[in-house]
């Protein structure tokens, strides 16, 4: 099974989401981080860094306004 990763970043809530998937999780990693430091400032952006296997994602990091979330 082929484990993917993605930074997904949804800018209103319950909207579109814009989403950049890679195999390497440093390169998901990196988009997460870049996202988040251009994005901060704005309280209804959501970040996510998901892992993706077999068609399951599961978020590793989520940021909002409130702060980070690391699973």
């Amino acid at each position: 099974m082929e484990t993917r990763y993605l930074a997904r970043l949804r800018f209103v809530a319950n909207g579109p989401a814009v989403e950049g998937e890679w195999a390497l999780a440093s390169t998901a990693r990196a988009r997460y981080t870049e996202w988040v430091g251009i994005y901060s400032k704005d309280p209804e952006v959501v970040v996510w860094l998901i892992e993706k296997t077999g068609g399951r994602g599961r978020a590793l990091r989520t940021w909002t306004a409130q702060g980070e979330t690391v699973s």
